[in-house]
């Protein structure tokens, strides 16, 4: 396969991914909108263009199972069938199906295996027994000719029965309707004019060049409409989408694809030419098609999308270009060492240059830093993408557990690093199981406790402090935290007898092999995922609390860095010890006033305010500072102080991971180097502030008073 082929597949794949998760969300609205004609359509067209494209690639078994499935749809759309329920689920798993058929036949380059095989012939017979009702329906497979005579056909020494008798020998006449309805009354008739015309069902034509070249010697004085049969409206949407190159207007479209001729279009121009257009109502070619029976408005309203999709390539184009992510990722690296690179310059410039030189390393900077928050947001996409994907999830478990919930998505185009995008679906997926099995209570339970029977479960995404903040959300009866105490201390989590805060036994929901299942399901019940997702949370260098009011609900929420790569940072000194905190996280900075000794608390303008010693966090030795100041940070609503010696202002800040020796060192998110060559660490705000409210917790350590 050459290289422009392979990269034309790739773009496909690519495409007809995103067409079937267009797909699922339409199939997904369709149960509460049965009746949107819009949602219809959209399916259909997905499938087909899916479909269409394939053939490009002699993708023979999608072209196969798509096609099965395009009948389906387009039954649907024509009302011939109604959007069942039972419908709903095969086709989404025939949705699941042509996904896997990418993946084998497009990615792979290979076939579907004899499970794959099996398992696409089930679907395509329970789509087929859907299809034979709505058959029965269906009108014969004819075509439809509509001719209507001028009147000087006959001055002009033209016959028109040995026309009619002609095309007969071009395909079968079915029937041939005469039409008199524009005979005058007796007195008025001219007997050299002619007034005849005829409704023509023909079979086995071969297509509408044959039918005109019949009247070709009287086109110019007759009416000739010519309609295919049924069967053929799925071959021209076929052709359709095979339409490419530089066609651009609509006539060009159907006329490449064979739906219209070139003199079907001239007469369509004339009269859009003739027509008199306004501001409000300017006369659509596509609208003359339809209203004078030339075209099908199926096929317009596939040839209308298809233009406007190539008018959308075109300008995608001209602004977009394909870059592969490892590409991307390797422009941050560069831009990353750029940053440390510029930070050493500066440094040498103050140390060893002048002016001048300071002055130019402080503009290249100033460049450096505008490169970098381009760069960074070239990797942001928005968050809506991974919540519309729970849409499937929770229709799924829902129906298997017997629960009947809505989602609810907020925030949706709230931009994230694609990196942590990618990395957070998994423990975002067990927190919406664990919502719909162990959060929201069975309908009869709702409804004995004056709830809707309905359960809603949300999806929230939002700025705070520099992070984001994705919330998973349930309404239903909240955690019950005396079982959960008891069960942590009957596994041996919790000493017997021992008193915990609210928070300290939420926290009891990620320890490993915790459980409250009563049984083990498909779901629950192993002891194993919650922990998981606590673990794959901090390794993202986020975290994840429980905010639950019983009976109400419970809400899950995850704080996450915007990025992973590169970040804001306030340098600051403890000896001869270089720390960095997140920007985003430092509130102030204030002079660390006199307190007695083991006292971890201070007065900050009538706020009682708890504080950490770093030298004592991270046992660094030493002598403190004669003069200590105290970093004010927050995270997550919570406040503490960080005693430090410097304050050494802003830095940029390339976050660079940790080895395995400092895995479990509390306190510490990574490391970057500084432009004098030095290691600093990155220091986790969020175990700060819990050391620090631990810290102040301590029976020794008593609140300063004093003012």
């Amino acid at each position: 396969m050459t290289l422009d082929l392979r990269q034309a597949l790739n773009t496909y794949v690519d495409e007809s991914l995103a067409l079937l998760d267009e797909m699922e969300a339409a199939l997904l609205a369709l149960e509460d909108r049965p009746d949107d004609d819009e949602l219809l359509a959209a399916l259909f067209r997905s499938a087909h263009t899916i479909k269409g494209s394939a053939g490009l690639f002699a993708l023979e078994p999608i072209i196969a199972f798509t096609h099965v499935v395009e009948n389906v749809l387009d039954a649907l759309r024509a009302r011939r069938l109604a959007p069942a329920a039972d419908l709903i689920n095969i086709l989404l798993a025939c949705r699941d199906h042509v996904a896997l058929l990418l993946e084998v036949c497009a990615v792979q380059g290979g076939l579907p295996g004899p499970e794959q095989a099996a398992a696409g012939a089930e679907l395509m017979a329970r789509l087929e027994r859907h299809l034979r009702p709505a058959a029965s329906t269906e009108a014969p497979d004819l075509w439809h000719v509509s001719v209507r005579f001028g009147r000087d056909v006959l001055r002009d020494g033209m016959d028109p029965v040995p026309f009619l008798r002609y095309l007969g020998t071009v395909a079968e006449i079915a029937q041939l309707s005469p039409l008199l309805d524009e005979l005058p009354p007796l007195e008025e008739l001219d007997p050299e004019a002619c007034y005849l015309g005829c409704e023509i069902d023909l079979r086995g034509c071969a297509g509408k060049e044959p039918i005109e070249e019949v009247f070709e010697f009287v086109r110019a004085s007759l009416r000739l409409r010519i309609l295919p049969p049924p069967s053929h409206l799925a071959r021209y949407m076929d052709r359709i989408e095979r339409v490419g190159g530089d066609v651009r207007r609509l006539g060009e479209i159907l006329i490449e694809a064979g739906v219209l001729t070139e003199a079907e279009l001239d007469e369509a121009l004339v009269m859009q030419g003739t027509a008199a257009p306004t501001a409000e109502d300017p006369v659509r070619l596509g609208s003359i098609l339809v209203q004078e029976g030339m075209v099908q408005p199926e096929i317009v309203d596939v040839a209308l999308d298809k233009q406007a999709r190539l008018r959308e390539q075109r300008g995608h184009e001209t602004q977009f270009v394909r870059v592969n992510a490892q590409k991307l990722d390797q422009l941050i690296n560069l831009v990353g060492e750029l940053v440390i690179a510029g930070a050493s310059a500066a440094t040498l410039a103050k140390r060893d240059g002048g002016g001048a030189l300071i002055e130019a390393t402080a503009m290249v900077n100033r460049y450096v830093e505008a490169l970098r928050e381009d760069a960074l947001r070239l990797r942001m996409v928005e968050i809506g993408e991974t919540f519309q994907r729970f849409q499937r999830v929770v229709r799924d478990v829902g129906r298997e557990l017997g629960k009947d919930i809505a989602l609810e998505i907020r925030g949706a185009d709230t931009e994230l690093d694609k990196a942590v995008v990618e990395k957070i679906g998994d423990p975002l997926l067990h927190l919406v199981r664990n919502a719909i099995d162990h959060g929201i209570e069975a309908a009869e339970q709702r409804a004995a406790r004056g709830k809707d029977p309905r359960g809603k479960l949300s999806l929230n995404a939002y700025h705070d402090s520099g992070c984001i903040v994705i919330e998973v959300g349930d309404d239903g009866a909240g955690l019950d935290r005396a079982r959960i105490l008891a069960k942590a201390q009957a596994q041996g989590l919790v000493a017997p007898g021992a008193v915990l805060t609210e928070r300290e036994i939420d926290a009891l929901v990620f320890a490993p092999g915790f459980s409250t299942a009563a049984q083990v399901t498909n779901l629950s019940g192993r002891g194993v995922g919650m922990d998981v997702v606590k673990r794959n949370i901090e390794a993202l260098r986020g975290s994840v609390e429980i905010d639950s009011v019983p009976g109400q609900g419970s809400t899950m929420r995850i704080r996450l860095p915007l990025t992973l790569a590169i970040i804001d940072g306030f340098l600051i000194g403890v000896g001869k010890a270089a720390f960095v905190l997140p920007l985003d996280c430092v509130l102030e900075c204030v002079e660390l006033p006199a307190t007695p000794p083991g006292v971890r608390y201070f007065d900050l303008r009538g706020q009682v305010l708890p504080y950490l010693s770093l030298r004592e966090q991270f046992a660094l030795g030493g002598a403190p500072a004669r003069r200590q100041n105290i970093v004010v940070v927050q995270h997550a609503g919570r406040k503490a102080g960080l005693a430090v010696d410097q304050l050494m202002g802003e830095f940029q800040t390339v976050i660079k991971p940790l080895g395995r020796m400092f895995a479990q060192v509390r306190g510490i998110a990574g490391s970057t180097i500084l432009g004098s060559g030095e290691v600093a660490l990155i220091l986790d705000v969020p175990a700060l502030l819990q050391a620090a409210a631990a810290e102040a917790d301590r029976p020794d350590a008593v609140p300063n008073n004093t003012n």
